[in-house]
C-alpha cells in the first residue's frame, strides 16, 4: 500500500497558476488520508525486524530485533557467570591458603613456647635419625684419621732418625757393618712407604 502511495505521489502533476503558486490539489485530501493510514498501520519502531536478503530481492527471512536482544542478554549473562565462577575459585584458594598458614603459624608458636605437642612424622624422623647416625660415624672417622696422621707422622720421623743412626753406626763399627747397614736400609724403606701412606691419609682428611 505504501508503494502505491509513493508512486501516486511521484507521478502526480502539480498545476501551477499564472502567479507561480501551486493551486489547490484535488487529490491532497486522499493522499493525506492514505499517509495517515500508513502511519497508523505501519510497524512499531520498538518492535522492528531485520529482513535478511538484498534490496529488491525476495525476503529470506524476518528476524525480530527482540530475538537479537535476547541472545545478546543471554551471552552477557553467561560471561558474567563465568567471571563470577573464576572469582569464587580464587577466593576459595586464598581462603584455604590463609587457613593453612594460620594453623601452621599457630602450631609453630605453640611448639616454641611449649604449649602444644610437637608435630612429628614418624617415617621422616626415622630417616633423620639414620642420617644423624651416619654423619656421626663419618665425623668419628675423620677424627680418628686426624689423630692417625699425628701419630704416624711421629713414627715416620722416628724411623727416619733410626735409619740415619744405623747408617752412622755401620760406618763406625766395621765388625757390625752388615747388620747396621741392613737395619738402616729397612728403616729408610719403611720411612719411604710411611710418607706415601701419610700423603694418602692427608688427602682423605682434606
Amino acid at each position: 500500500m505504501a508503494d502505491n502511495i509513493m508512486s501516486k505521489a511521484a507521478t502526480m502533476e502539480i498545476p501551477i497558476n499564472s502567479n507561480g503558486d501551486t493551486g489547490s490539489l484535488p487529490e491532497d485530501d486522499s493522499l493525506e488520508q492514505d499517509l495517515q493510514q500508513v502511519m497508523v498501520s505501519g510497524p512499531n519502531l520498538n518492535e522492528t525486524s531485520i529482513v535478511s536478503g538484498g534490496y529488491g530481492g525476495p525476503a529470506g527471512g524476518i528476524i525480530p530485533t527482540s530475538t537479537i536482544k535476547g541472545s545478546l542478554n543471554h551471552n552477557n549473562g553467561s560471561t558474567e557467570e563465568v567471571s563470577r565462577g573464576v572469582a569464587v575459585e580464587k577466593l576459595d584458594s586464598v581462603k584455604k591458603w590463609g587457613i593453612n598458614t594460620y594453623k601452621c603459624t599457630k602450631q609453630m608458636f605453640s611448639e616454641k613456647f611449649g604449649r602444644g605437642s610437637r608435630t612429628v612424622d614418624l617415617e621422616l624422623e626415622a630417616q633423620i635419625d639414620v642420617l644423624r647416625d651416619t654423619k656421626s660415624k663419618y665425623e668419628n672417622i675423620l677424627r680418628l684419621a686426624t689423630a692417625l696422621i699425628t701419630h704416624f707422622q711421629n713414627m715416620v720421623q722416628t724411623q727416619q732418625a733410626l735409619g740415619d743412626t744405623f747408617t752412622d753406626l755401620s760406618q763406625k763399627s766395621p765388625e757390625l757393618q752388615d747388620e747396621f747397614g741392613y737395619n738402616a736400609e729397612t728403616q729408610k724403606l719403611l720411612c719411604k712407604n710411611g710418607e706415601s701412606l701419610l700423603g694418602a691419609i692427608n688427602f682423605f682428611v682434606s
